[in-house]
């Protein structure tokens, strides 16, 4: 393999007694074509030799911030701009810690915060540990920032004890490397735009309507888009996430403002899906001032109708565009959304059942069905993030069987 074309991980490693799996892992990664370079902790050191690691990866290992270096380059800085990948195994719940609060006191932690790879941590720590609730708080944290997690397993720990907290076997780590990488590739070049979130019509000035949507299902497929190397505008209605890493935010209020902005973005894109829930009314007058109580009269609020943007932007679509949308139903699944799929010019829709447990708003997971011209195929409660997997696969393969002939720009 070209040496410029090999892929990079650069690898953590830290003191947990799990730190001798990592020797089998830099060898699997090496023979799989992937460049690895090192950064040991102090505590590492004490559990192998960095010698074996050099050995291995057939680059010096990195050990100190202040080490001498022969070329002129910041050794933390180099390293994290080299990386495709970062990964740390075993994790340690310290190593955890810092990663989760910004903490930067060592070459591994510094490089760490330095790098926008994608991360991948492979925990390894004593059972209690892994269950202490500042543990789970970091994972949560850190999931929430889009950091993979591969495992930790149960078993017989090294300390004697039997319960969740061993480090995955170097095999499972290496197959969840490689499958980031090769996941990193599927949208290269390709242009992708996500809708998330609500929308807010104004009543007067200090109250709206909106509904319950969270955004956490637009946000995990920006996320997910942009780990698989494309170029991701995210077009957001007001929520309370962390933007996702790499991906452009364009801020949205009212259900005129995202059309207005779909039909300047949607143009240049190659993949839509549009996972916004804009609001489907809005008040026909909005009040200058703030409607006071009428002494326990009834108030009545006119409605109209807010634009369908996204009728609107499929109706404006070019032919080589993929473009979904979602369906949030409370009965006739499949036949509503087959028939918004028609009348939007969609490619496929992804529908679900807001009235069943764990797949309604506001809530970590998803029930979805993606319905496309051949057919539906319904999938099992999971994650909105492992939900986001899916739909990209499912776009990827609608793609290669010519459900809409797509190209990168």
């Amino acid at each position: 393999m070209n040496e410029k074309a090999r892929r990079c991980v650069v690898l953590g490693v830290t003191g947990g007694i799990a730190c001798y799996k990592s020797c089998e892992l830099v060898s699997r990664l090496n023979k799989a074509g992937i460049d690895v370079y090192v950064i040991m902790t102090e505590n590492a050191t004490k559990l192998v030799q960095p010698l074996t690691f050099q050995t291995l990866s057939k680059h010096p290992v990195a050990l100190d911030t202040f080490q001498p270096i022969n070329a002129f380059e910041v050794e933390h800085i180099a390293l994290a701009q080299r990386a495709d990948l970062f990964v740390i195994a075993p994790a340690t719940a310290n190593i955890l810690a810092k990663l989760a609060h910004g903490i930067a006191d060592d070459m591994l932690s510094t490089t760490a915060l330095a790098t926008k790879a994608p991360m991948l941590v492979a925990p390894a720590m004593n059972t209690g540990m892994w269950e202490n609730p500042a543990t789970q708080e970091n994972i949560r944290i850190l999931k929430g920032r889009g950091v993979h997690l591969c495992g930790p397993e149960g078993g017989l720990l090294a300390c004697g004890d039997s319960g969740m907290g061993r480090m995955s076997e170097p095999a499972d780590i290496a197959e969840a490397v490689l499958s980031l990488l090769n996941r990193q590739e599927a949208l290269s070049g390709v242009k992708v735009l996500v809708t998330a979130g609500p929308t807010r019509e104004p009543v007067d000035p200090v109250r709206y309507i909106t509904n319950r949507s969270s955004g956490k299902m637009g946000y995990a497929l920006a996320q997910t888009a942009a780990d698989m190397g494309a170029d991701v505008t995210l077009v957001s209605g007001p929520v309370s996430l962390t933007p996702p890493n790499g991906v452009r935010v364009l801020p949205v209020e009212t259900t005129e403002d995202l059309l207005k902005v779909m039909q300047a973005e949607a143009p240049a894109q190659d993949i839509i899906i549009q996972a916004a829930a804009p609001a489907d009314y809005r008040p026909r007058e909005v009040a200058g001032q703030k409607i006071k109580k009428q002494g326990g009269e009834s108030f009545t609020l006119v409605m109209a109708e807010t634009p369908d943007v996204a009728k609107a932007v499929g109706q404006a679509r070019r032919a080589d565009q993929f473009i979904a949308g979602f369906a949030a139903e409370t009965e006739n699944l499949t036949e509503h959304a087959m028939e918004k799929l028609s009348r939007k010019n969609l490619d496929m829709i992804i529908a679900n059942d807001v009235t069943r447990p764990g797949a309604g708003f506001d809530v970590d997971t998803n029930i979805i069905t993606v319905i496309t011209r051949e057919g539906a195929k319904e999938f099992p409660m999971m994650s909105k993030k492992d939900a986001a997997k899916v739909i990209f696969e499912e776009i990827l393969a609608a793609r290669n069987a010519g459900g809409a002939h797509c190209t990168p720009k």
